[in-house]
C-alpha cells in the first residue's frame, strides 16, 4: 500500500504587510530586504485569528478537495511551534470543529521542517494499514512571536497553514522515499526565548549545506536522477538558501517552487501553501516528481520525494 496527498488546502490572512511599510516602522528598506532575502511582502493574521483558526480553513478545503468527509479521518497531525496554548492542542480543537469524531489528534513541533514530520509520520499509519485517512496541517502564527524592532528577524516571517489529506494511491505513486533529521547540537542558533531569536549565518550555512544534501538523498533513495524531477518545492525562508539547492540540483529555475516573495517565511505552512499555489497555476500534473525538502528550529530537517497522483 503506497500512501500519498489525496486533497490539500491552504488559508492565508487579508492583511498585506510589504517592506515599505516596514520601513516605516524600522531602520531597514525594501531594497535591503529583497537582496537578502527574496520577500516583498507577507501576511499577518490581526489579533482575533488564531493558529487553530488559520489550521480549520485549511483543512476545511483540503478535506473538500480529497472528496471525504471529516468522519473519515483517522488521524490528525498539526506542525506548529505557535499553537494557541500550550495544550489542548491545535490538532484536538481541529477534530473538534470539523466533526472529525473518530481521528486521533496531536501536534508536532519541528519548526520549519514540520509539515515533512507530519507527513513522513502519516506515511507509517497508512502504509501499515493502520489508518486509512490522515490529515496533516501546518500551521503558524509567527507574528506573535516575532520581536517587530529585531530588523534581521521581523522582516522574515508571515502567518498562514497549508493542509494535505494522505491516504492510499495506485502503485508507483505517492511518497517514493524520504529523509528526517535532527541535530540538537545546534538549538542555539534558532530558538524561542520570548521571541524567535536566530544566528542568521549558522542558520544559513546548515540549510544550504542540508537542503541541498537531503535533496540529493531522496532522489537517490527514490531510484531516480535530477532528470526526473519535475517540481522542486524548498521551504520558503530565503530566496538564496533555494537558490543554492536548485542550482545544486542542477535544475532550471521554472522547476522550483517559489512563494516566498508574496508570504515570506510561513515555517512549517511554506510548503504546503507552496504545493497548493502550483497545482492552482497548473504546475502539477499526474505522475509528476516532486521533491519537497524542509528545515528549521531544532536544528530539524526533513526531505520526499512523491510521485503526484491518487
Amino acid at each position: 500500500m503506497n500512501a500519498g496527498i489525496i486533497g490539500m488546502g491552504r488559508f492565508v490572512p487579508e492583511k498585506v504587510v510589504t517592506n515599505t511599510d516596514l520601513e516605516k516602522i524600522m531602520d531597514t528598506s525594501d531594497e535591503w530586504i529583497r537582496t537578502r532575502t527574496g520577500i516583498e511582502e507577507r501576511r499577518i493574521a490581526d489579533d482575533s485569528t488564531k493558529t487553530s483558526d488559520m489550521a480549520f480553513y485549511a483543512a476545511e478545503e483540503a478535506i473538500k478537495n480529497a472528496g471525504i468527509s471529516a468522519e473519515d479521518i483517522d488521524l490528525i497531525l498539526v506542525s506548529t511551534v505557535t499553537p494557541d496554548q500550550p495544550f489542548p492542542t491545535v490538532a484536538c480543537m481541529l477534530q473538534e470543529r470539523l466533526g472529525a469524531k473518530k481521528a486521533a489528534a496531536m501536534d508536532i513541533s519541528a519548526a520549519c521542517a514540520g509539515f515533512m514530520y507530519g507527513m513522513i509520520t502519516a506515511k507509517q499509519f497508512i502504509e501499515s494499514g493502520a489508518y486509512k485517512y490522515v490529515l496533516i496541517v501546518g500551521a503558524e502564527k509567527l507574528s506573535a512571536i516575532t520581536d517587530w524592532n529585531d530588523r534581521n528577524t521581523a522582516v522574515l516571517f508571515g502567518d498562514g497553514a497549508g493542509a494535505a489529506i494522505m491516504g492510499p494511491v495506485s502503485e508507483g505513486k505517492g511518497i517514493l522515499s524520504f529523509e528526517l533529521g535532527a541535530d540538537g547540537t545546534g538549538g542555539k542558533h534558532l530558538y524561542q526565548d520570548e521571541y524567535i531569536i536566530m544566528n542568521g549565518r549558522e542558520v544559513f550555512k546548515f540549510a544550504v549545506r542540508q537542503m541541498g544534501e537531503s535533496s540529493e538523498n531522496v532522489i537517490k533513495k527514490a531510484g531516480l536522477s535530477t532528470e526526473d524531477v519535475d517540481l522542486l518545492i524548498p521551504h520558503q525562508a530565503n530566496i538564496r538558501i533555494m537558490e543554492a539547492s536548485r542550482e545544486r540540483l542542477n535544475l532550471p529555475v521554472e522547476k522550483m517552487s517559489k512563494t516566498v516573495h508574496k508570504y515570506g517565511n510561513t515555517s512549517a505552512a511554506s510548503i504546503p501553501i507552496s504545493l497548493v499555489e502550483e497545482i492552482e497555476a497548473g504546475k502539477v500534473k499526474d505522475g509528476d516528481v516532486i521533491v519537497m525538502v524542509g528545515f528549521g528550529g531544532g536544528l530539524t530537517w526533513g526531505a520526499i520525494a512523491l510521485r503526484w497522483g491518487r
